[in-house]
């Protein structure tokens, strides 16, 4: 086959490249060039797609010895992941621009040009696998090592993406031997450290990223569960679901109990808080769902399975089904057996079943487990 691999730069990319090529396809090698500002620099873990980075992914493709290019996305990537990164927040919502980057960058505008270009399939350096059952349709699987796996943050994948997917490492049993390969294959990045936090915000500072390109807002009031205010914020862009720290609401509530953010109301301004206890979900739902592979045969019809929330948290049994919303949408309803903690609209909910990754659906609404006045 003729392969596209994606080569960010780093151990993991470098290392699928080369295995894409043993297995005897025919590969070239591209870097995307994501950031507006192309003289950035990378600091250790933090950033990626930097100008240090697409020198590392030369040198290995020039070890490996395939062609490679650097193809600019920045525009796509600021429409797509970045803007919608600053839509979300100040929807009040909590979004997770790598599921986004996945979706809309490297298995969309990626692969839609490989594709054009005549390429068979993208190859990436992610820990995922994917199987094929017997009447031949693809499913994507976690990884061997789930320590490592990256199935979760590959979950918006659809059913013709995965025809044209390649992940060379899934069977890897640690990232430790993937480590050691790139170092016998003589790879400069065999030590290199993974990226971590927001690509695109490499000090980390997401708040005063957010404040210099949306502004600051108004003060608003904090309120409990049921209107009673509680206290004044200087903005409610700036807080989470979860949020403990920095609510300053001067002493306890006369429960005695800590008050944490339920939940964040742009059009109000105002930050809803409550006891620690009242951030169990008990349902989550999303409109924005799809099938990693083949659908279920009755998906409105209750089934069992796992939900994960984030991408390194434990998967949690779970029934789900999809329903008609009471605004006529189709919304993917799924109802822990135990109650999630923490969860906010715009975080990504993969359903698995056993390894396999079914779907999944961005969560516009969430239900608490505890009744207004329970807790």
């Amino acid at each position: 086959m003729k392969v596209l691999a994606a080569m960010s730069g780093g151990v993991d990319s470098a290392v699928a490249a080369a295995r894409a090529v043993e297995a005897g396809h025919d590969v070239v090698g591209v870097h995307l060039a994501l950031s507006r500002m192309p003289g950035t620099l990378r600091t250790g873990s933090r950033g990626c797609c930097t100008i240090e980075d697409s020198s590392d992914a030369q040198r290995a493709a020039n070890i490996i010895g395939i062609p490679y290019y650097v193809w600019d996305f920045s525009e796509r990537f600021k429409l797509d992941v970045v803007d919608d990164f600053i839509a979300e927040y100040e929807a009040g919502r909590t979004p997770n621009p790598c599921m986004r980057c996945n979706e809309r960058i490297k298995f969309a505008a990626l692969l839609e040009k490989a594709l054009d270009l005549g390429f068979d399939a993208v190859a990436t350096g992610h820990y995922a696998t994917i199987l094929t059952d017997a009447d031949g349709n693809r499913e994507l699987h976690r990884a061997s090592a789930w320590a490592k796996d990256q199935s979760y943050v590959l979950g918006v994948l659809t059913a013709e993406q995965l025809a044209h997917s390649m992940f060379p490492l899934g069977a890897t049993p640690s990232k430790a031997l993937v480590r050691a390969e790139a170092a016998e294959r003589g790879f400069s990045v065999a030590n290199k450290p993974d990226s971590h936090d927001i690509c695109f915000i490499p000090d980390g500072d997401t708040r005063g990223w957010l404040a210099d390109r949306v502004g600051t807002q108004p003060g608003g009031e904090i309120v409990e569960r049921d209107g009673t205010v509680v206290g004044t914020h200087d903005g409610a862009r700036g807080f989470t679901v979860g949020q403990r720290r920095g609510l300053h609401l001067g002493s306890l509530a006369e429960d005695g109990r800590r008050r944490f953010v339920l939940e964040v109301k742009p059009a109000t301004n105002t930050v809803v808080v409550g006891p620690k206890e009242a951030l169990a979900i008990g349902e989550i739902a999303g409109s924005r769902y799809t099938w990693a592979g083949l659908a279920p045969e009755h998906p409105e019809i209750a089934f069992e399975c796992e939900v994960q929330i984030r991408a390194h948290a434990d998967p949690v049994p779970a029934t789900a089904e999809v329903r008609v919303a009471s605004d006529g949408a189709r919304e993917l309803v799924i109802r822990p057996h135990e109650p999630l903690v923490g969860v906010s609209p715009g975080q990504t909910a993969v359903v698995y079943i056993g390894t396999r990754v079914l779907g999944q659906t961005t969560i516009d609404r969430t239900v608490s487990a505890v009744p207004v006045g329970a807790a």
